[in-house]
């Protein structure tokens, strides 16, 4: 077996442990905590389905959809942190970039480096690939909050305003959704699930 194929065994083998992190939103069925591997899978599948709606122009579908299979992969590391909660946001950054070196240093240097700058772009928000990504990786946990009565909401005592400001990129990147997005908030600070 040649070198580069042992490489990305060993990442691909060591990669099944992102079947394991849990995060804080529930199935839509409330039966559990879903995992990473979970919550990528379903923002690649949504990104994918709801690409028709994208409200910014230049968006390759395929690199977005890179990009939700390797955006939480460094999780399998540094963990995963609670959205709204501030403290542990603190040194999320200082973990994740550890656990990315860690990880991708795993593949060939040619494939790590690609992994790595995907997952970097994605983090900066700052590409119209990135931000459309940034909106699904948002919406697919606020449509699964909405669905189990709020649970994260209720679990951080989120306000509306912390709602707004993690959903925004939905606004600009998927404006057809915006809609559903107001009636969401706005049923949901009616039913107790965010503070007003």
């Amino acid at each position: 077996m040649n070198h580069n194929l042992e490489q990305q065994l060993k990442f691909l083998i060591e990669i099944d442990k992102m079947k394991n992190i849990q995060r804080q939103t529930l199935l839509a069925d409330k039966s559990r905590r879903e995992t990473d591997a979970e919550h990528s899978w379903h923002f690649a599948l949504m990104a994918w389905i709801l690409f028709e709606y994208a409200g910014i122009d230049g968006i390759d579908i395929d690199r977005v959809i890179k990009m939700a299979l390797v955006h939480d992969l460094v999780e399998i590391y540094a963990g995963d942190t609670f959205a709204f909660d501030a403290a542990a946001n603190e040194l999320k950054d200082d973990r994740e970039q550890q656990a990315a070196s860690k990880l991708f240093s795993l593949l060939p240097e040619e494939q790590g480096l690609l992994l790595r700058s995907l997952w970097e772009e994605f983090d900066a928000m700052q590409t119209p690939d990135s931000i459309y990504a940034a909106a699904i990786d948002r919406l697919q946990p606020f449509i699964n909050n909405y669905l189990t009565d709020g649970h994260t909401w209720v679990l951080g005592n989120v306000t509306v305003e912390q709602v707004y400001k993690r959903i925004e990129p939905v606004k600009q990147a998927l404006p057809a959704l915006w809609g559903f997005v107001e009636k969401v908030i706005l049923e949901s600070c009616e039913k107790g699930y965010i503070r007003s």
